[in-house]
């Protein structure tokens, strides 16, 4: 994109830049400057007050600074008097250890340092609903099987139509957009690419489908299990690793089980030998473990894994290798932090490598069906709380995405869980009004 967003502005006929920044809890929080100004905001970053985000710090904490990424740059095909741009958050001249898209670079800088290049593609469900959340929008969705349904997506043309008009006119090579299976759901796909470009898209996706349902008086949801016996909001991401060039794929060897080579065996081990751990940033809500635990919904079956487990081209698994040279790791849902989710996959990977960690046993059985009779593998975690502390006994994962980062999201979520843990409910009445 080149480096003077001023440039850019002036060729493009921005008027705004959006200079945005990703907390804790996925927020994304951005201030709106005019191009006349931006030159000096790219020198010096945007000024933020920190504690009024989801990051753990405080009141008496000086500005952090959000300093715009112009190769992040990306002109609102909706509105082009606008442009987003990615920024890095910096207080005090360093870095803020725990801002998400500083901890995905730190990861990406330890994996180049080790000649791996790790190339990622992210499947992100979206619900579209009526503006008060309450229903799906589309009342005629109603079939129990809904998956590829031709006239319900064309019932929904318009929105799916310019999303994917405008993945196309930036250029990310969206291959196939449809209806995924709960009623109301859709999913829409675009080419992979290196992790940091991938979460950069990935956060300015959900940016551009929340603002192109707006526009159609609708609303977009990414929450992992929005209504009850309904398939949730997965977020599936495929992964694979190429040597400094970027253009030979090391997880790619025909010779091997699968056409995954040792190495990309050794990365899935990191990821099979942390999944626990990984869940607390993968699966980051308490709605996120109605999806990993849910029973059977209405379509006939939920499409999130419980087990940790691992297989060839078979989706009621924690992973599958669809083909060669890479893999799919399905535990993640709409909720993941799009930064967060790409840095502990590639932490998790990385110590999977060093270590030489072995995946275990393959299983190609339906888990649905038959998961019972698997011995030995773990269960995923129950509920937030379980995976928080699968997180914090993780020693090696939380040194790879640094003390401070580890510190502050375990620090910031144990009061979400708290809060929540103490909110009334209408089930306490139902089940326990009369004891």
């Amino acid at each position: 994109m080149g480096n003077d967003l001023a440039a850019f502005a002036k060729e493009n006929g921005v008027k705004y830049f959006m200079i945005s920044y990703t907390d804790l809890f996925s927020g994304q929080r951005a201030k709106l400057v005019p191009a006349q100004a931006i030159a000096d905001m790219q020198k010096e970053g945007a000024g933020f007050a920190g504690f009024a985000t989801w990051l753990d710090l405080t009141p008496a904490h000086p500005d952090m600074l959000a300093v715009p990424d112009p190769d992040s740059v990306i002109q609102l095909p909706w509105k082009k008097d606008v442009a987003w741009v990615a920024a890095n958050c910096i207080m005090d001249d360093k870095e803020v250890d725990q801002a998400p898209r500083n901890t995905l670079k730190r990861v990406i800088a330890e994996a180049a340092a080790e000649g791996m290049h790790v190339k990622t593609g992210v499947e992100a469900e979206f619900f579209l609903i009526s503006p008060d959340g309450s229903v799906i929008s589309d009342q005629y969705d109603t079939a129990s099987k809904p998956c590829y349904d031709q006239q319900a997506v064309m019932r929904r043309y318009d929105v799916i139509a310019e999303i994917c008009d405008h993945m196309l006119a930036l250029g990310w090579g969206p291959y196939q957009n449809d209806h995924e299976d709960a009623n109301g759901q859709f999913e829409m796909n675009w080419r992979f690419d290196d992790a940091l470009p991938t979460a950069d898209k990935h956060s300015f996706f959900k940016f551009m489908v929340k603002s192109i349902a707006e526009k159609h008086g609708l609303r977009a949801t990414f929450m992992p299990k929005p209504f009850q016996g309904l398939t949730g909001n997965g977020c599936h991401a495929h992964i694979s690793v190429w040597d400094k060039s970027g253009k030979t794929n090391v997880f790619a060897d025909n010779s091997m089980e699968l056409g995954l080579s040792a190495k990309g065996k050794n990365f899935l081990g990191g990821i099979m030998k942390h999944a626990s751990a990984l869940a607390a940033i993968t699966n980051p809500t308490v709605n996120s473990y109605k999806r990993i635990n849910a029973p059977r919904t209405i379509s006939g079956a939920t499409w999130a894994p419980n087990t940790v487990t691992w297989t060839g081209n078979n989706r009621t698994h924690m992973v599958r290798v669809p083909g060669p040279g890479r893999f799919e790791l399905r535990l993640p849902d709409g909720a993941a932090n799009p930064y967060l989710l790409q840095a502990v996959i590639i932490a998790a990977g990385l110590d999977g490598i060093r270590s030489k960690a072995d995946p275990g046993k393959r299983y190609d059985i339906d888990m649905y069906q038959y998961g019972h009779t698997v011995k030995g593998a773990p269960k995923l975690p129950l509920n937030l709380l379980d995976a928080l502390r699968e997180f914090d006994k993780d020693k090696s994962l939380k040194a790879a995405l640094g003390e401070e980062f580890s510190s502050a999201y375990l620090k910031l979520k144990h009061q979400e869980w708290n809060s929540y843990a103490s909110h009334f409910t209408q089930w306490e009445r139902d089940h326990t009004l009369d004891i």
